[in-house]
């Protein structure tokens, strides 16, 4: 990695309004380049050759040209977490104004979980839903949630396999989107979807850029759903890039999770439901992490670069 890209290294801490993947602060490094800043946020359990691709993005971000953009704001989902609580489910249901379909979190408590999903259906009655399982059931467990939730416009990763996700589609009519199959994929240009899955997540850090995830829609041929890794303004800001980028786009995307943090670098509103792509310089007061952070995220980048040559 090219010395004076690390030499613009800043690591910042991001606290959360609410607990989301189990973390309540969100450690990012930024990079700056020659066409602006770049993010590295490989979540901390990450192993080194994963987190390598995140690293790609950022140092495509700061070093490369924007892709022909096809539109300026980008329609988002609003995401819910695996929270119970209906005080605290409203008031983020009140973060995301305007827009027209939520990401609940499952996978914990199928009782919780149907719950959750009915309690938004009171607060948002117009909205569409999709769920997000993150791969946590069996195929069995799948078909009972299914059973249960009433309509919904897809639900994300139900299960970790393919074969389950082949299994699954064979049992039920809902729509699946494939996430963690293939961004965790050893190669995921190899991965066979045939079958399994309707639609496809994109995630710019964790597929490695723009041109990457661009070259995976392409391959796998599927319709595409854009979302966020729980980035900065900066990293969101790329997967808006992302978004803007393809010519067709029939999915509101999962980039409204700025919303889920309690500060930010920038601010990138949700006005009508929408996000503008837009250029800002980050602002940094009061979120620098302490210098052993900062050497231990230096340490990664690092590590992560000599797995890019």
């Amino acid at each position: 990695m090219d010395q004076q890209l690390l030499d613009t290294l800043r690591v910042i801490a991001l606290p959360m309004k609410s607990k989301f993947r189990g973390i309540t602060v969100r450690e990012v490094a930024l990079i700056k380049g020659p066409y602006g800043w770049g993010e590295f946020s490989p979540f901390l359990e990450y192993e080194d050759e994963e987190s390598a691709h995140w690293l790609a993005s950022a140092v495509e971000a700061a070093t490369t040209p924007r892709p022909q953009l096809f539109r300026t704001v980008v329609p988002v989902n609003g995401t819910i977490p695996a929270l119970n609580d209906p005080a605290q489910l409203q008031e983020i249901v009140t973060s995301f104004p305007g827009v027209k379909s939520f990401k609940v979190k499952v996978g914990e408590n199928l009782v919780d979980d149907v719950a959750r999903v009915n309690l938004i259906r009171q607060l948002q009655p117009e909205a569409k839903i999709r769920v997000d399982a993150n791969g946590l059931w069996s195929v069995e467990q799948a078909v009972e949630f299914l059973k249960l939730v009433g309509e919904i416009e897809y639900i994300e990763q139900p299960c970790a396999t393919i074969k389950e996700l082949r299994e699954l589609k064979s049992k039920t009519t809902v729509k699946i989107l494939a996430d963690e199959v293939l961004r965790k994929a050893s190669d995921p240009f190899e991965v066979n979807l045939a079958g399994a899955v309707d639609y496809l997540m994109l995630k710019v850090q964790p597929l490695g850029g723009i041109k990457r995830a661009r070259a995976l829609a392409e391959h796998h041929k599927l319709p595409v759903v854009i979302s966020s890794a729980l980035e900065s303004a900066v990293g969101i800001n790329y997967g808006l890039t992302l978004a803007a980028s393809f010519e067709e786009m029939r999915f509101d995307c999962g980039l409204g999770t700025g919303s889920l943090l309690a500060k930010d670098v920038a601010q990138l509103p949700i006005v009508d439901g929408e996000i503008e792509v837009s250029e800002f310089e980050p602002n940094f007061d009061g979120l620098d992490v302490a210098t052993e952070r900062f050497e231990w995220w230096n340490n990664r980048i690092m590590r992560c670069a000599e797995l890019l040559k």
